[in-house]
């Protein structure tokens, strides 16, 4: 048996043996306690109870452990566990605000991402169809979107719904309508959709040809009316609770949503300064942005990193800077914070 990396293991264990005794097997012998096989025709040993047999495995076959890499998603009152590929999932916390995913846990096989509002949770599973719990109206309940969650490759959430982007470039909401949850304004203009951003109650598209289309709660970037014009070839969205930031081709910034400069929607007094921008990162009301000689503008709330005077001439060969909800981190090009 062998890893990814090369190292292998000789196994040797009764040829009565279950698919679980050979994991075990193989978890002593690689010290990873989380693992998945696979055979050489690519076939996963999915069924603990199979029989070596049955599986149709044979005496001196080499096969492949993938080593597992945990994941969490988190509610605020609750939080599930994964390892994408896995069979199941834990859950706990407040029961109702997903912390209980116990009336849908059969269903919850081979998950490889999990999503969540401020009260439930969406699993995108192996074969692209979705699994959601918790509060029905954050969420929770997708009844009435279910055969249209099909060949599901994204999910973004705002604090009460949920944006599917499938396959085919298409969108599919549902959730509180006010937070998102009710795309159909928009539904036409959804198509080839690349990306999705989103605010605390509303969603941002980015499509193949580099326009956006936006829905929501308009005060929160779901109305880019304002803006629309200048968001031509846009590369990437990040987005403050109430505000969305667009990169464009160029390297410039176009930003929209709640006004008031404390929460990062008006860019203007520092637009001029938003020139070759690499990359955005937000806190809950204030942006950061890189530019291409490594040095940093900031705006929003001063009390949340939107006012970087203090450590402005700090800023100095910048190649990362990651956020909390109220404050950022810069990594310099040294290694150095």
């Amino acid at each position: 048996m062998a890893l990814p990396s090369g190292h292998h293991e000789c196994l040797s264990i009764p040829s009565s043996s279950k698919v679980r005794d050979l994991r075990i097997a193989a978890q002593q012998a690689f010290g990873q306690k989380l693992l998945r096989l696979a055979t050489a025709n690519h076939q996963i040993l999915a069924n603990p109870n199979e029989s070596l047999e049955a599986a149709g495995l044979q005496d001196g076959e080499c096969l492949t452990a993938l080593v597992l890499q945990p994941q969490l998603a988190a509610t605020p009152r609750a939080f599930a566990f994964w390892c994408p590929g896995a069979d199941k999932i834990l859950t706990w916390g407040y029961p109702t605000y997903g912390g209980d995913s116990s009336t849908v846990q059969a269903k919850l096989r081979s998950v490889q991402q999990i999503q969540a509002t401020e009260g439930a949770f969406a699993a995108i599973l192996a074969d692209g169809s979705v699994v959601t719990w918790g509060l029905p109206q954050f969420g929770g309940d997708s009844s009435g979107v279910q055969a249209k969650l099909r060949c599901v490759q994204q999910i973004q959430a705002t604090e009460r719904a949920f944006a599917a982007i499938l396959a085919d470039g298409s969108v599919v909401t549902w959730g509180d309508p006010e937070f998102g949850g009710d795309s159909s304004a928009a539904q036409a203009k959804l198509r080839n959709v690349h990306q999705v951003q989103a605010t605390q109650t509303a969603f941002a598209a980015i499509l193949a040809d580099g326009s956006v289309v936006t829905w929501g709660y308009p005060p929160d970037g779901g109305d880019s009316s304002a803006v629309q014009a200048q968001l031509r070839n846009v590369q990437q969205i990040q987005a403050t609770g109430r505000a969305f930031a667009a990169i464009l081709a160029d390297g410039s910034v176009v930003t929209w949503g709640m006004d008031d400069p404390k929460y990062g929607g008006d860019s203007s007094a520092v637009q001029a300064k938003l020139k070759c921008v690499q990359q955005i990162q937000a806190t809950e009301t204030a942006f950061a942005a890189i530019l291409a000689d490594g040095s940093v503008v900031t705006w929003g709330d001063p009390g949340c990193g939107g006012d970087s005077s203090v450590v402005q001439a700090e800023f100095v060969s910048v190649k990362q800077i990651h956020a909390t909800e109220a404050a950022f981190a810069a990594i310099l090009a040294d290694g150095s914070v």
